[in-house]
């Protein structure tokens, strides 16, 4: 199995995650964790596997340094796009995480990974690279496709063979990613690198609502109810995407 690009999937990529509620929710989930952690001053930011490039321009207008990060060149080319038009300004780099360390020779104060692992073969062997990335008092946002909310939304359909076969990873050309992550192990493989310091679920409900509810609810309220509870010790395991900010050990 090889790591997943998107060059042929970008536009369906973006309507599917960003045309909704769900890339919504999840842009002010992670929005809200980072304002949160981050200090209050400029910052030099790396965005691996930078999409479309929406997180990155949300922090170059909050006057952070932004480095865009993205294999797929249709992808990168809307990112560009897209700063282009909000008159913000950035680097862009071409390339699989693979040859980062070969092209930026210092680390930087925040690293973002967002839905990045789960496209990887081997997700594991990204960790020491963006720990070699991330500056010693720096932070790294790491965002990852749950496989605990994979497993209860297929209980809540009755997939039972799909469960009992083990087979949860995506088609190939399926949107749902090819290697969703077990959180414990993660946690385990991050612990001689990494301190989690918070943690939240994004769409902790919005996916397992009825399709009826779902269309009836007004944004808003969607997003506010996300947003309180996110942390919540009950629900926040059960998001659909995990959010992790960890600081190098």
């Amino acid at each position: 199995m090889n790591d997943r690009h998107f060059d042929e999937l970008a536009t369906r990529f973006a309507e599917k995650i960003y045309g909704g509620a769900k890339g919504a929710i999840r842009l002010a989930v992670l929005q809200a964790d980072l304002a949160e952690a981050l200090p209050d001053r400029p910052l030099r930011v790396l965005d691996i596997g930078a999409g479309l490039g929406h997180m990155s321009l949300w922090l170059a207008q909050r006057g952070h340094q932004v480095t865009l990060a993205e294999p797929a060149a249709p992808m990168l080319e809307g990112a560009r796009e897209r700063f282009a038009d909000a008159g913000q300004q950035a680097t862009f780099i071409q390339a699989p995480w693979q040859e980062l360390l070969g092209q930026l020779t210092e680390p930087y104060d925040l690293v973002l990974c967002h839905a990045v692992l789960e496209w990887l073969a081997e997700p594991e062997t990204i960790l020491p690279v963006l720990h070699q990335l991330t500056r010693t008092d720096g932070l790294l946002s790491l965002a990852f496709y749950n496989r605990d909310a994979l497993v209860y939304r297929n209980l809540l359909k009755g997939h039972f063979r799909k469960l009992r076969s083990n087979e949860l990873a995506g088609e190939k050309q399926s949107l749902t990613p090819q290697k969703p992550l077990d959180p414990r192990t993660l946690k385990a493989q991050l612990e001689d690198l990494w301190q989690v310091e918070s943690e939240s679920g994004v769409r902790v409900f919005h996916d397992y609502m009825p399709r009826d509810f779902q269309a009836k609810a007004e944004l808003h309220d969607l997003l506010e109810m996300e947003l309180a509870h996110r942390r919540h010790p009950a629900f926040a395991g059960l998001g659909r995407y995990l959010h992790w900010i960890c600081r190098p050990r």
